[in-house]
C-alpha cells in the first residue's frame, strides 16, 4: 500500500507535465521561477559561511520562519484541492496511522519541499562552517522540514473540514489583511533599524524570541546548540514538540477525514452570498455578515469611516503650531484614531432604521446582536491600528514606547467599543435614513445625541487615564511603566468591553419595545 501511493504521487508530480499546452506552460513556467528562487536563496545562504554568527542565526531564522508560516497560510488561502486528500483513501483497508505516516511521506515528494530541502541543506552547510556538530544541524534540517509538511497536510485537511465550503473573495480578503498586519509592522521595524554593517541589537532580541517558538526553533537549534546557550534544550523540546503536536493533529484529522459522512453538497453550496457564506451559521454570525454588508457598502458608514483619519490628522495641527517637537505630535494622532474607531459604534442601531425589528422579532439575544455589531468596526479597526502603530513608533523614534503606544489605543479602542455597545441600545438618536445623504441630518428635539456621543468618548477618555499616566512615565524614560501601560491597557480595554456588552446585552433584551418603537418614529 505505501509504495502503491508513492507511486501514484510520482506519477502525479510527472503528470502535471502533461496534458493542455496552456497548463503545461504555466507548469514549466513555475518550474523555472521556483528553481531560479531556489539557486538564488542557496547561492546566498552559502556567502553567509564568512559571515558573524549574528548575521547567519537572523537570516535562518527569520526565513525560517516565513517560510514555515508560509506553509501553514497557503492551503488556507488557495483554492487547489489537495492531492493527497485523506477522502480518497477512505475505502483502502490500512490501519489509519499507517495512513497518516504513508501520506506524510508522500507529501515530502513535492516541488516546494524539495525546493526548501535544498535551501535548508545549504544553510546546514554554512553552520558547519561556523562550527556546529553534524549532527545537530541534520537535527535542525530534518524538524524543519517535517515541521513544514506535516502543517501543511495540518491545515490542508483543516481547509478542507471547515473552510473549503465557505471559500470566497471576502474570506481570501481577511487573510490577505491577516498578512498585512504581520508584514508591513515587521517591514516598519526592519527599515527602522541601523544597521552600521552587523544586525542590530533590536532585531537580534526579537530573532532570539522568534527562535524559541514553533515558527523558528527548528531553524534556530544549530545557532543555540553551537553557541552553547543554557536554553538550548528549551529551542530543542519547542521543535521536537512543534512535530509531535502536529503528528498527532495528522493523525486525527485523518482519522476524521477518512470516518466521517460528507453532507450532500448542495446543502453547502453558498457561494455568491458574500459575508453571509463566511460567517457562522449563527445569529451572531448572521448579525455580523448583514453589518459588514452595510458597514462596506452603505455610504452612510462609509463616510464616517472615512472622516476618522481626516480628524486624527487634524489634532496634530495645533500641537505643531504651538511648537511641540515633531517626534512627540507623531504620537498624537493614532490613540485619537484608536478613540474615534471605539466612538464609530455608538449609535448603530439607529442606522438599521425599521431592519431592526428582525432582531427584536425573532427573538435574538442581546450578546449576539451586541458581538455581531462590533465586528465591522473590530475587523477594520485592529489592522488599521496595528499598520499604524509600528508607523507613528518609527516616526518617533524610541522603540521603548511601542509598548505603551499599544496598551494606549487598545485601552482608547476596546473601551469606546465597550461604552458605545451600551449607549447604542440605551440613548439612540436619530440620523439619516438609508438610501439618504450621509450629510443630511434629521431634525432633533432633545441633546440626547450630543449626551451619547460625549459620554462614550469622555467615558473611554477616563478609563484610559491610568494607561496614558504610565505611557506619560515611559515617554520620561521609564523602560517598565511601558510594560505597565500594555497589560494595564489591554486588560482595562478588555474589562471595560466584556462589561459593556454584558449591559447592552442585558438593556437591548429588556427594550425591544422602546427600540421598536424609536425605529419607527425615526
Amino acid at each position: 500500500m505505501a509504495a502503491h501511493i508513492l507511486r501514484l504521487r510520482l506519477a502525479l508530480l510527472v503528470g502535471a507535465l502533461r496534458g493542455d499546452a496552456r497548463q503545461v506552460t504555466r507548469t514549466v513556467i513555475a518550474l523555472v521561477v521556483v528553481a531560479a528562487a531556489t539557486v538564488a536563496a542557496c547561492a546566498a545562504l552559502l556567502t553567509l559561511r564568512d559571515a558573524s554568527d549574528d548575521v547567519l542565526f537572523a537570516v535562518t531564522v527569520l526565513g525560517g520562519a516565513a517560510v514555515t508560516l508560509g506553509f501553514a497560510l497557503a492551503p488556507i488561502i488557495a483554492a487547489a484541492e489537495d492531492p493527497l486528500d485523506p477522502r480518497r483513501l477512505a475505502l483502502v483497508p490500512a490501519h489509519r496511522g499507517l495512513l497518516a505516516a504513508v501520506l506524510v511521506v508522500a507529501g515530502l515528494l513535492s516541488v516546494p519541499i524539495l525546493a526548501l530541502l535544498a535551501v535548508a541543506v545549504c544553510a546546514g552547510v554554512a553552520w558547519t562552517a561556523h562550527g556546529a556538530a553534524p549532527a545537530v544541524v541534520v537535527a535542525g534540517v530534518a524538524l524543519g522540514i517535517l515541521t513544514c509538511t506535516l502543517l501543511a497536510r495540518v491545515c490542508m485537511a483543516l481547509a478542507a473540514l471547515f473552510i473549503r465550503e465557505r471559500r470566497s473573495r471576502e474570506l481570501t480578503g481577511v487573510f490577505v489583511i491577516a498578512v498585512l498586519v504581520v508584514v508591513v509592522p515587521v517591514g516598519v521595524f526592519l527599515a527602522s533599524l541601523e544597521w552600521r554593517g552587523a544586525v542590530p541589537i533590536q532585531l537580534l532580541e526579537a530573532v532570539s524570541v522568534l527562535g524559541r517558538t514553533p515558527l523558528g526553533a527548528a531553524w534556530g537549534l544549530p545557532a543555540a546548540v553551537t553557541a552553547g546557550n543554557d536554553d538550548a534544550w528549551i529551542v530543542a523540546l519547542v521543535a521536537v514538540g512543534t512535530v509531535v503536536v502536529l503528528a498527532l493533529a495528522w493523525a486525527w484529522a485523518v482519522t476524521r477525514l477518512t470516518t466521517t459522512t460528507e453532507r450532500p453538497s448542495a446543502g453547502r453550496d453558498r457561494g455568491g452570498i458574500g459575508w453571509f457564506g463566511v460567517a457562522p451559521g449563527t445569529a451572531g454570525g448572521a448579525i455580523a455578515a448583514r453589518s459588514l454588508v452595510y458597514a462596506f457598502g452603505d455610504p452612510r458608514y462609509v463616510v464616517n469611516a472615512l472622516i476618522i483619519p481626516v480628524a486624527a490628522a487634524v489634532t496634530a495641527v495645533p500641537l505643531l503650531v504651538a511648537g511641540v517637537p515633531a517626534e512627540i505630535v507623531a504620537l498624537v494622532p493614532v490613540p485619537f484614531a484608536a478613540l474615534f474607531l471605539g466612538w464609530l459604534p455608538h449609535n448603530d442601531l439607529a442606522y438599521d432604521s425599521t431592519a431592526v425589528w428582525m432582531h427584536i422579532a425573532s427573538g435574538v439575544r442581546g450578546v449576539s446582536d451586541r458581538v455581531g455589531r462590533l465586528v465591522p468596526v473590530l475587523l477594520v479597526g485592529i489592522p488599521l491600528l496595528a499598520v499604524a502603530i509600528p508607523v507613528v513608533i518609527s516616526m518617533h523614534g524610541r522603540w521603548a514606547m511601542l509598548p505603551a503606544m499599544v496598551g494606549v489605543c487598545a485601552s482608547l479602542f476596546l473601551a469606546g467599543l465597550g461604552l458605545s455597545s451600551v449607549a447604542s441600545v440605551v440613548a439612540p438618536y436619530a440620523v439619516s435614513r438609508p438610501g439618504e445623504s450621509p450629510f443630511q441630518q434629521p431634525q432633533r428635539t432633545s441633546s440626547t445625541g450630543a449626551i451619547a456621543q460625549a459620554v462614550v468618548m469622555l467615558g473611554a477618555l477616563a478609563a484610559t487615564a491610568p494607561v496614558l499616566w504610565w505611557s506619560w512615565l515611559a515617554l520620561q524614560g521609564d523602560a517598565d511603566a511601558a510594560t505597565t501601560a500594555l497589560w494595564g491597557g489591554l486588560g482595562i480595554g478588555a474589562g471595560v468591553l466584556i462589561v459593556g456588552v454584558a449591559i447592552g446585552s442585558f438593556v437591548f433584551e429588556r427594550r425591544g419595545g422602546r427600540l421598536m418603537e424609536f425605529a419607527e418614529s425615526t
